[in-house]
């Protein structure tokens, strides 16, 4: 128990921030990762967890029935529900995904402006292994797996400043990639393509045109890497 009380005071404690141009560097990073179209193919997974765990959870706290989410090698991914067909509880979870990265970013900005990465970290353990839970398919076991196992060993074994890097750059990556992510669906739509969307979605479910629900996205979105910026980089 008295090492389990270390640990949890080590959580639930702050760390050192890192300096200035770790900052910077952590930002950049991220942006650079999210620019270059062959990165982000590869990496473009991690928001789509983090989108298709914001679907499962509001379902849940909706009071739907979480049938299984599964994620896919082309990054796309489905979450699966039942309950009421229509009504406002299907509205919150067909509009939680693509917020869900950047709100998901923006608490852990909020986090780490008060010098808790290993907090962030863990936070992220948890919402990673319950996800797993849920998972459905063999790459998305995989997807899952392998991001909660890298997590885990930055938050169990390196060093502090290494950890506060990390959970600057894993928070910018959100932000930034919630932001891409937003805007490629806008782009998807133009091409005649993601006609089963989240705004297509939201479309048939309230009757408000889909190109304004993507309006809305790219805005929330962009909101909410805006405020993370001034508290990561304050």
């Amino acid at each position: 128990m008295e090492v389990v009380g270390e640990i949890w005071g080590e959580v639930l404690g702050t760390q050192a921030p890192p300096t200035q141009a770790v900052r910077w560097v952590c930002a950049l990073v991220a942006l650079v990762v999210v620019a270059l179209p062959g990165s982000w193919r590869r990496s473009r997974v991690v928001v789509t967890v983090a989108h298709e765990g914001a679907h499962a959870v509001v379902a849940v706290l909706c009071g739907r029935r979480l049938d299984g989410v599964r994620l896919h090698r082309d990054s796309s991914g489905l979450t699966l529900s039942r309950g009421r067909p229509r009504g406002p509880g299907m509205v919150a979870t067909a509009f939680a995904g693509y917020p869900g990265p950047a709100l998901l970013g923006l608490g852990a900005a909020a986090l780490l402006a008060d010098g808790r990465a290993l907090a962030v970290l863990w936070l992220a353990v948890l919402l990673l292994a319950g996800l797993l839970l849920w998972v459905r398919n063999a790459y998305g076991l995989l997807a899952v797996g392998l991001s909660l196992a890298l997590v885990a060993a930055v938050s169990w074994w390196a060093e502090p400043r290494w950890q506060s890097a990390a959970a600057h750059a894993g928070t910018w990556f959100l932000l930034l990639g919630a932001v891409r992510a937003a805007v490629e669906l806008g782009r998807d739509r133009r091409r005649e393509r993601g006609r089963t969307s989240d705004a297509d979605v939201l479309a048939r479910l309230t009757h408000v045109p889909a190109p304004v629900w993507v309006a809305v996205l790219v805005l929330l979105t962009l909101g909410a890497a805006a405020l993370s910026a001034r508290l990561l980089l304050a």
